[in-house]
């Protein structure tokens, strides 16, 4: 129930996704859907739970898993490539462009979403850190500033999904991001 639920709220928005459209996903009831969720804000927020873990966790393994930041990374936005542009479910990422705009009864809503992308910068801004600290990057790095590049990327990839870029159009714009990472020749930066 909760992936019907979330396939119409990434494809229509919270805003966009009416009771009807949840019910008729679903095959609840109104009355059953309020009675298991309190509210449809109640099923939206366990919907972004869901997603985070699933669909949107992916981001937070590879920043774990790979071996240096730069390789987490470079997964990340790969992964997101392929994954914005899947035909299985609506284009780009429901955090990244979920409740940018909203009506102000649906404000408290809008500060999940929003809280969400801001633990994401923190988790690029953690690693980005650490690798600041082993020496990856030079000391000079500000990490913060870069976990805010990463994050305009990823988010103006999911963007440019929803408008219909192709996963090949998205893999070149991780092939200058990483020439970026490198110092613009393909090379690692001395440190």
């Amino acid at each position: 129930m909760l992936d019907q639920a979330l396939e119409v709220f990434w494809r229509l928005g919270y805003e966009g996704a009416t009771v009807a459209d949840l019910t008729e996903a679903t095959g609840l009831s109104a009355t059953s859907l309020y009675a298991a969720f309190d509210s449809k804000e109640g099923l939206y927020r366990r919907v972004l739970a869901h997603y985070r873990e699933g669909p949107g966790a992916g981001t937070f393994r590879a920043l774990q898993e790979e071996p240096t930041a730069r390789a987490g990374f470079e997964r990340v936005l790969r992964e997101a490539a392929r994954n914005f542009t899947r035909r299985k479910h609506p284009p780009g990422c429901m955090v990244s462009t979920a409740v940018l705009r909203c009506a102000e009864a649906h404000r408290p809503v809008a500060e999940l979403v929003t809280s969400l992308r801001l633990s994401s910068l923190e988790a690029f801004r953690e690693r980005l850190a650490r690798a600041v600290e082993e020496g990856e990057l030079p000391s000079g790095t500000d990490p913060a500033v870069l976990a805010r590049y990463f994050g305009t990327l990823l988010q103006g990839m999911s963007v440019q999904a929803a408008d219909g870029a192709t996963e090949a159009d998205l893999l070149a714009l991780v092939e200058v991001a990483m020439r970026a990472w490198d110092g613009g020749d393909g090379r690692p930066r001395a440190k």
